[in-house]
């Protein structure tokens, strides 16, 4: 079945149920960046494989909203299937929201399926079309007749993280999560973050590609929990785990009939995350207190033994990127290597490291100007082979049961052009800038993401994407509320306060369509500096151990404070780095972190 078709059937299902517009998120039922097999509905209709991407569905059109990370991949992938490409934050392109209010006709039926659209997104929606008299048709998906080779849920085995990779037991947790239900009047809290519910209960599993999740739902009361779960995925020790605690465990899609007798007044949700189906289910005497999971800070906030093993993961990451780095810089144009078999060494150096779980995404492995495309896959009937010329961009990482990792480097493989060399040398100086920062306690990513923006901005370019991202500890790479950007984006949920013991990600980038691509990117902890009569200033400690490919660098356009910047990381790199080697790969990290 073709995507015209599958569009077509669609329309047919909408105009059988009544239904003017039917709206198609990437999302599964509980809010995920990235979503399971059986979750792909959007990836189904439109055959777009990014991982952002919402559909508008009408009788006669169908539009596709994604961000700038995949402008030119959504172009390539949506031609010729008669889907409007929306490219999200650029002039002229409403949202998804101001779309379906204008083309909603009156009295029209705006179609969904309840357990994919969060609370906030459908109460929105209601306030905004309540002048149109628009109801919603939620009850059921309209997509899931003709999705005959839809995958089931994933049922993949869940397990334990110790308390030694932890920081906190179970029982720690739930008692700190009980003291803010009480601060806020709560005598229930619904949780349906994956990885909300993955800390809270120290259990990993592999429900979604590279989050380590179970999928779960979790109802907590002051004296005992209900965990909505496959069984049949728990091991002995996690079911002792749950029975130490008072967890009751339930079926995975109980939660939908259990939600409509609970028996509290008083349930404390994230709107952003519960789904509307379940809140729609609700007792209607029960109030509802709108906030953030309780665990949500807690979570992003490490703990000492947490920040302990995360660092540790680094080292043995920077390992396998170094061993990675010279065997690519020895064989190019020797030896064929492709961006398929590079990422394949690559990932096999980083299995070589004890306690090594998973890559925490995809790599992406794009030479020249596959690098201009954000989320570049190389696949096996579209990839470039290397040469000993133009720039080479690595973004990867994995998941270790210390922590989790997330790299990027832009290697120079050969002679680049001078505008390539001012691209590099600009990215990497707003990266030590951001790097290097100090600031006073308050500030949020907003605030300093100009650090890192501002030398490309003085030559008028810019990178469609925030500069940087919470990490998760062995959870979604991708984490909040910590993050830089330079506006707000409120559905991101991206620009809490920088608190000390958050991990953040530093990745400018310059993406020239049709030329070259580059990004530098490492992980900073945010930490306490001095506390004087002006507050408390912050700072950053770089975790990330790698070098940082000198040959693209322009000293003039660096200038004296980013060499001076580079050189002390690289010192750093070399001395964490420096145990582990020996003979020739010594030889060569000794060269590739000498000062410049």
């Amino acid at each position: 079945m073709t995507v015209k078709e599958r569009i077509a059937r669609l329309q047919e299902n909408m105009a059988a149920a009544g239904v003017d517009y039917y709206l198609v998120p990437t999302a599964d039922y509980h809010e995920s960046e990235y979503v399971g097999a059986h979750f792909a509905v959007r990836r189904f209709l439109s055959g777009f494989t990014g991982s952002a991407g919402t559909m508008v569905i009408g009788r006669e059109e169908a539009c596709l909203w994604t961000d700038g990370r995949y402008f030119i991949q959504a172009e390539k992938q949506l031609a010729g299937s008669g889907i409007t490409l929306m490219k999200m934050g650029t002039e002229g392109t409403p949202t998804v929201e101001a779309y379906i209010v204008e083309k909603m006709p009156e009295n029209g039926v705006l179609g969904f399926d309840g357990k994919v659209i969060n609370t906030a997104m459908a109460e929105r929606l209601q306030k905004k079309l309540a002048d149109k008299h628009v109801t919603f048709h939620f009850e059921e998906d309209l997509v899931e007749s003709f999705f005959t080779e839809r995958a089931p849920l994933s049922a993949e085995p869940a397990w334990v993280l110790k308390p030694e990779y932890a920081g906190k037991s179970v029982t720690e947790k739930l008692a700190d999560v009980h003291q803010k239900m009480e601060e806020q009047g709560a005598d229930a809290c619904i949780i349906t973050s994956l990885d909300d519910i993955a800390w809270l209960y120290n259990m990993r599993g592999n429900d979604v590609p590279d989050f380590p999740i179970v999928l779960s739902y979790t109802i907590l009361y002051l004296d005992h929990a209900v965990l909505f779960v496959n069984e049949a995925v728990l091991n002995d020790e996690l079911r002792t785990v749950f029975r130490e605690n008072s967890v009751e465990i339930r079926p995975y899609m109980d939660i939908y009939d259990y939600v409509k007798t609970m028996p509290a007044k008083h349930i404390l949700l994230n709107k952003n995350k519960v789904n509307f189906a379940i809140t729609g289910s609700l007792p209607k005497e029960a109030e509802i207190i709108h906030g953030s999971d309780p665990t949500y800070l807690m979570k992003a906030i490490k703990n000492e033994t947490e920040i302990a093993n995360t660092k540790n993961a680094h080292i043995k990451d920077g390992v396998a990127m170094v061993k990675f780095i010279y065997w690519l810089e020895k064989n190019i144009g020797k030896t064929e290597i492709t961006e398929i078999s590079a990422a394949d060494y690559l990932e096999a150096r980083r299995r070589e490291q004890e306690g090594f779980v998973e890559l925490s995404f995809g790599t992406i492995a794009a030479y020249n100007e596959n690098a201009a495309m954000m989320h570049y896959s190389a696949t096996p009937e579209n990839f470039a082979v290397l040469a000993p010329s133009g720039m080479f961009l690595v973004d990867s990482g994995g998941h270790y049961l210390e922590g989790t990792t997330d790299i990027t480097r832009t290697f120079i493989l050969g002679e680049i052009p001078e505008e390539w060399k001012r691209d590099y040398t600009l990215t990497l100086k707003g990266h030590l800038a951001l790097q290097n920062a100090k600031f006073l306690y308050g500030c949020t990513g907003l605030n300093l993401d100009i650090l890192c923006r501002g030398p490309l901005w003085n030559i008028g370019i810019d990178y469609r994407c925030g500069t940087g991202h919470g990490v998760g500890h062995i959870l979604n790479v991708h984490e909040g509320p910590n993050g830089f950007r330079y506006r707000m984006v409120p559905e991101r949920l991206d620009s809490g306060v920088l608190e000390a013991g958050m991990i953040t990600t530093d990745e400018p980038g310059v993406y020239t369509e049709g030329s070259h691509g580059v990004r530098i990117e490492n992980e900073l902890l945010c930490v306490k500096a001095e506390k004087n009569e002006y507050g408390q200033f912050m700072a950053f400690e770089p975790i990330t151990c790698c070098p940082i490919d000198k040959k693209g660098i322009l000293p003039e356009l660096l200038g004296p404070e980013g060499i001076e910047q580079l050189n002390r990381y690289h010192k750093m790199v070399y001395e964490k780095l420096s145990p582990y080697f020996e003979g020739e790969e010594l030889a060569w990290l000794q060269d590739a972190t000498a000062p410049l």
